[in-house]
This record gives C-alpha cells, structure tokens and sequence, in this order.
C-alpha cells in the first residue's frame, strides 16, 4: 500500500507495515497498543482505533506516525556503512539483542550478547556519547531497543538496517542466514 494514500479506512495491518514504529509511536504519545488493553488487531482500521481511543484525529495521528517514522530511519545504519565505520573504529560497540541461541549460531565478529550484565555496564560504564550499533535478526526490534537506550542517556545509538539477515546478504556471506519458525 502507498503510505501517501494512508486514511481512516487502512487496516492497521497496512499501517505496520508501512511505519514499523508506528505501535511504538502511538504508545508513546497516545498508549495504544503496548499491552492487551491498549491493544488493536490487525483488521482494526486506524479510524477504529482512534474512534475508541478518545476520538483522535486520524490526521494528526498519520502526522505523528510519519514524523516518527523519518527520526526513526536518521537512526539506521546501512550494512556497508557499518562495515566502514567498524574499521575506522575498532573499539565500536555492536550490541545483538537476538535470543542467545539465536546469538550462538550466527553473529558479527565482535558483537556482545545483550545480558542483564551488559545493559547494566552500559547504562552505568559506556560513554553516553561512544557510538553503539544495535543488532537484531532482520532489522524489526532494533529501533525499539534503540528507543529505550536513547532515552536512558546514550547518545549516538544506531541500529543496523535488516539485522543480522542483511549483513549476511550484503557485507558477509559466511555469517549464516537463518529463519524463524
């Protein structure tokens, strides 16, 4: 679906797809969909959702999503761009907030595991300002860990553009590609 012909009638299906953040956007500012009794479903059209949720403006909830979702690619880092900035840097976090298995059978050389241990030296140890690239599998939760290290004081948070799947088809083949059942 164009994004640009977005309205009260689209399923919120077709708005996710479109702005991966936008449950993300919309909990922040309005609490929709963040837990089962701000949730909507996927058939729910955008205009149903703002309906129950104190009749909001479809427009200006399309305008937050939007506005949202351009901050949102600011924080992307493309897989080739990640590769030159972790030779310029040697010491750049990489941190992979995939499940432990998920971690153990493929990764970036260099990549630390996100633990209990490693959010805690981050938020109490790591330079606010030190870059640190976050990792998933294929680019669809990075920005929500980003969100949250964001506003917990680090500063230079970026996420890799299609995860870990990406770096595999575009920077290293000899990772190896992966999917969920």
């Amino acid at each position: 679906m164009n994004p640009n012909a977005m309205d009260a009638h689209t399923p919120m299906r077709d708005v996710l797809e479109a702005y991966p953040g936008a449950r993300r956007t919309m909990f922040r500012k309005y609490h929709i969909g963040g837990c089962s009794s701000c949730g909507f479903s996927m058939d729910e059209t955008l205009g149903e959702v703002c309906t129950r949720n104190a009749g909001l403006p479809v427009d200006e909830v399309l305008a937050l999503i939007r506005a949202s979702h351009e901050s949102d690619q600011q924080i992307l880092i493309e897989p080739a761009a990640l590769k030159e900035l972790m030779a310029a840097e040697p010491g750049l976090r990489l941190l992979d907030i995939r499940t432990r298995e998920e971690f153990d059978a493929a990764r970036i050389a260099g990549a630390l595991h996100l633990t209990r241990e490693v959010m805690q030296e981050a938020m109490s140890r790591w330079d606010p300002n030190a870059p640190v690239v976050i990792v998933d599998h294929k680019g669809e939760r990075a920005l929500d860990a980003a969100a949250y290290f964001l506003g917990h004081g680090l500063r230079a948070v970026r996420c890799l553009r299609g995860g870990l799947d990406a770096w595999s088809r575009e920077v290293d083949p000899a990772v190896p590609r992966y999917e969920l059942a």
